[in-house]
């Protein structure tokens, strides 16, 4: 039971967090966690989450996403392009992650979004906040995020799959 409100408490809103920070990042990791067993998709409509194929995607996605990030090209998470797409994952990963726990959908999709909400602006304000103040460049707090960003993801799986 405990696990259970967990999940629901924290870890899809937490797999939301991460899709606003990274938009692929958690998609690679859930769809790994499927691909390895231990997210229980079989006979649902999220079931093409486990296929090697779906696998290799996410996972390239995810790689080009965290290279792409460092350019100096590249646009804000909060423009409306950027934003979207971390809306729609946190959405999707929201409602994999309800599939898998036999819940409502509609409810994952509302956790993963709203998380994926707070991570796009709370982390651009926060990345903002720490290159001034440090008054460094951007690149090794893009790297600490991109770390951070996985091990939420990874974290909020393992609560998920208990």
């Amino acid at each position: 039971m405990l696990m259970e409100m967990l999940s629901w408490m924290l870890a899809i809103p937490l797999l939301g967090l991460a899709s606003g920070l990274r938009t692929m990042t958690p998609m690679a990791v859930l769809c790994w966690f499927s691909y390895l067993g231990y997210l229980p998709v079989g006979g649902t409509w999220a079931s093409w989450t486990s296929h090697g194929t779906t696998v290799a995607i996410f996972t390239v996605c995810a790689i080009g996403e965290l290279m792409v990030d460092k350019l100096p090209r590249t646009p804000n998470r909060t423009a409306p392009g950027p934003l979207f797409a971390r809306l729609v994952f946190g959405g999707l990963v929201g409602c994999i992650a309800a599939t898998a726990l036999n819940g409502a959908g509609i409810e994952g999709v509302l956790l993963g979004v709203v998380g994926a909400a707070l991570g796009a602006f709370g982390g651009f304000m926060v990345r903002r906040h720490i290159v001034e103040t440090a008054g460094c460049t951007d690149g090794p707090i893009a790297l600490t995020e991109d770390i951070f960003t996985l091990i939420c993801a990874i974290l909020a799986m393992h609560v998920v799959t208990s």
